[in-house]
């Protein structure tokens, strides 16, 4: 059975259409997959694994809708610093 969600895919930009791990899994507990430190060597920590849990498959997706992207009039330029506030009026004195 399909748990179906829409997300927004940022590369690339699209709608898709994604399944979601079963939230009663008595495996998992709904998080869809398991997580494993691992040492190196010497027994220090050298990163984790995930191992997907069998009630989802990460890879179930399907692009429903490509996103256009921004007209460069609307993109930011200053680093995010948006220069007429966050209403789209000037925080600037008018004098």
């Amino acid at each position: 059975m399909f748990r179906l969600r829409i997300q927004v895919a940022h590369w690339p930009r699209a709608l898709i259409l994604t399944d979601t791990p079963r939230p009663d899994c008595r495996d998992c507990e709904g998080l869809g997959g398991f997580a494993y430190d691992y040492g190196d060597h010497t027994g220090e920590y050298a990163g984790t694994d995930w191992e997907p849990c069998e009630c989802w498959n990460e890879n179930r997706r399907w692009v429903l809708l490509p996103l256009p992207r921004r007209p460069w009039w609307l993109r930011r330029r200053d680093g995010g610093r948006d220069p007429w506030g966050p209403g789209g009026y000037s925080n600037e004195p008018p004098f």
